[in-house]
């Protein structure tokens, strides 16, 4: 794991390269116009905002006029898929870098786009970046926690090589806010046609075995953050298993427990130094509803429909 402590190594790239902007929405609000403001007055230009929006009843026509650099492609609700509807967004681009955004996350500053795509733009060897994600006003202690132990304060560049020591945390990545370099999407095979979840991690990991780097890019910062309950987050954990089961050929090397152990006992660590020991049955609880979920989730084969309807986050996968 290469360290980026005071920015990105140079090597020549000083074009400016275009770039393309892809948002999944379903019923977007107030939070979404926000973050289309947002991506408009960016220091490095946007060329073209495509939002895959799922029901065209619940998109507003006026964002199309107050922000013309969006473009809508509507879809039904049993058409999205995590993979194959980015995959459709990739193949609507004609941008050289394409970013891959929710509509729940809110740049920091207007040099998200700039500090997210520079190392894609200054080394032709990194395929994939993504931003840090800061906790909302209203995140949990606990869940702010977890934000500073998956996104940290330093860059780094994460290759294959990596998974000898960082095991399956080499290929994290995370659609919330990631970059791809579009030449190194079409060549190594671009987000799964369908996909539950991880289609983000599935497609890295591909990326890296073909020889190119994951960068992470802390100068880039969104604000996204979720107050899952205890049932959520076993669900959301059990959509996690079942991607990994479903990708044997990337998953079976490098397993997530011991990533998932790693946080639990930080977290403890966490909170008896800082005196918030009262918060331990909660960490106990969803600790223990996370890997539920994703025990479940990793022998879905096993399971009944009824079972698995019940454990999932996504009904609709299962319909498909």
């Amino acid at each position: 794991l290469k360290a980026v402590p005071g920015g990105w190594p140079f090597s020549g790239r000083q074009d400016m390269e275009s770039v393309d902007v892809i948002i999944p929405a379903y019923n977007p609000g107030k939070e979404f116009e926000r973050l289309l403001e947002a991506l408009s007055t960016q220091s490095y230009p946007v060329q073209k905002i495509l939002v895959m929006n799922t029901e065209e009843k619940y998109w507003k026509k006026i964002w199309e006029k107050r922000f013309p650099i969006v473009e809508v492609h509507h879809l039904k609700k049993e058409e999205f898929d995590h993979g194959g509807t980015r995959k459709k967004a990739a193949g609507l681009s004609n941008a050289d870098i394409m970013v891959f955004m929710t509509q729940d996350a809110l740049p920091k500053d207007k040099k998200l786009i700039r500090n997210l795509t520079e190392p894609l733009r200054k080394d032709e060897k990194i395929g994939a970046s993504y931003a840090r994600q800061l906790p909302k006003s209203d995140c949990r202690y606990l869940e702010r926690y977890t934000r500073s132990f998956n996104y940290p304060e330093k860059s780094a560049v994460k290759w294959e090589k990596d998974t000898k020591t960082l095991g399956v945390k080499a290929y994290f990545c995370s659609n919330v806010c990631a970059a791809y370099r579009k030449n190194v999407y079409e060549e190594t095979g671009g987000f799964v046609e369908k996909a539950i979840f991880n289609e983000d991690m599935i497609y890295v990991a591909n990326m890296a075995k073909k020889g190119y780097g994951i960068a992470y890019a802390s100068d880039a910062q969104v604000f996204h953050s979720h107050n899952y309950s205890c049932r959520q987050q076993f669900r959301r954990n059990f959509d996690l298993g079942v991607s990994q089961a479903e990708h044997p050929e990337i998953f079976e090397k490098v397993p997530s427990e011991g990533e998932g152990i790693r946080l639990v006992k930080k977290s403890l660590g966490y909170l008896v130094k800082t005196g918030h020991i009262w918060l331990i049955p909660q960490l106990v609880a969803q600790s223990g509803a996370k890997y539920m979920g994703y025990f479940l989730g990793k022998r879905y084969k096993k399971l009944s429909p009824k079972v698995i309807a019940f454990c999932t986050m996504n009904p609709e996968y299962w319909k498909k």
